[in-house]
């Protein structure tokens, strides 16, 4: 074979110094997220982390995975990518803290058609920041290049967390009775779920496009649909430590009506109160241009409130004090009664 007819795999659409130069630039943004249990530098094969076993007494680890979705799409319509990684490590931790289980450490897959490395780092960027805020490390991760299996210009996200709580301490609802308290913490946005009902509406039936600026809004519309999923975990991590938390429900796809009742006990029924909490613009927005359906909107977004806590009622005050204090937005949006119909374990009124 001559020398002309030699092919290499950057030939091929891989281009490993790239990946390579791509591992350099983001050093200092993993760097930032470490913890002292963390035992090794990315680039490795595994990521090491010491369980600091003697701080528990009988430790359970807690695990979450979980992707971006279609959130995904306004990043590249908008050519802005150094938000959606806090949106990947939210949806990861906030799974885990409604156990009681601190995040300990993250790890990422970003797969691409050919790799910016530019555009990653800006992506890691954002990952960095998201196990900031939820104080975890980010220890490892894969970039795959896969020539022709994603279209120019975009990529697919995904991560998974690993967290700790002691096994005493692990909430999951069995505690809760009638008369107990639920408290909303509000929501940044439409944090990342039901993006593709918003595309629809917005861009298909209204007609808008990223650029587009109503007057209920403060910002673009691109820049309101990207505004990144807000972590809760270091405020319920300090709740927790004074406060009796009976159990907690992330309001990611499903909304209220399809998470609470993943927390409740089978003889118990939430009963929301709708007008308790403020429905930010965006949501209202978006219900009125597509002429969704209040029960759809319900279970498809999360309407204002991230992250549900249900609590005795008698912290339920001195609770909200600290989310307050804390710089969260929270109200006291229901209560717990007795199921009169397990067949709706949560009630709207």
């Amino acid at each position: 074979m001559s020398q002309k007819d030699k092919i290499t795999y950057r030939d091929a659409g891989v281009d490993i110094d790239a990946g390579n130069r791509f591992v350099q630039m983001i050093k200092p943004l993993v760097k930032a997220t470490t913890r002292p249990e963390v035992k090794t530098d990315i680039g490795g094969f595994g990521g090491l982390f010491s369980l600091h076993a003697d701080k528990y007494k009988r430790p359970t680890l807690v695990s979450s995975t979980d992707g971006v979705g279609t959130k995904l799409k306004l990043a590249f319509m908008m050519d802005k990518h150094d938000t959606v990684g806090i949106d990947l490590v939210a949806m990861c931790v906030n799974d885990i803290i409604v156990q009681g289980a601190e995040p300990l450490f993250f790890l990422d897959y970003l797969a691409t058609g050919k790799l910016s490395p530019e555009k990653a780092v800006e992506i890691v960027k954002g990952i960095s920041e998201g196990c900031v805020q939820a104080g975890c490390a980010l220890i490892g991760g894969e970039t795959a290049e896969m020539p022709g299996m994603y279209s120019e210009g975009e990529y697919d996200l995904a991560g998974f967390t690993v967290g700790v709580v002691d096994d005493d301490k692990i909430i999951d609802g069995s505690t809760i009775t009638v008369g107990d308290a639920i408290i909303g913490i509000a929501s940044s946005g439409l944090h990342s779920n039901g993006y593709s009902l918003a595309r629809k509406v917005f861009f298909d039936k209204m007609g808008l496009s990223v650029d587009s600026r109503l007057d209920e809004l403060q910002t673009s519309l691109g820049e309101a649909l990207l505004t990144p999923t807000r972590i809760y975990v270091k405020a319920i991590l300090n709740l927790i430590r004074d406060f009796q938390i009976k159990g907690m429900a992330h309001i990611t796809g499903g909304g209220v009506l399809e998470n609470i009742p993943r927390v409740l006990p089978k003889n118990c029924q939430a009963i929301l109160q709708k007008d308790s909490w403020p429905k930010p613009p965006i949501f209202e927005v978006l219900r009125q241009g597509g002429n969704i359906d209040e029960t759809e909107m319900y279970r498809t977004f999360n309407y204002g409130i991230g992250m549900v806590l249900i609590v005795p009622a008698v912290e339920a005050e001195d609770i909200l004090g600290r989310l307050g204090g804390l710089q969260e937005k929270a109200y006291l949006i229901g209560e717990i009664t007795k199921c009169s119909d397990c067949n709706e374990q949560v009630k709207l009124t």
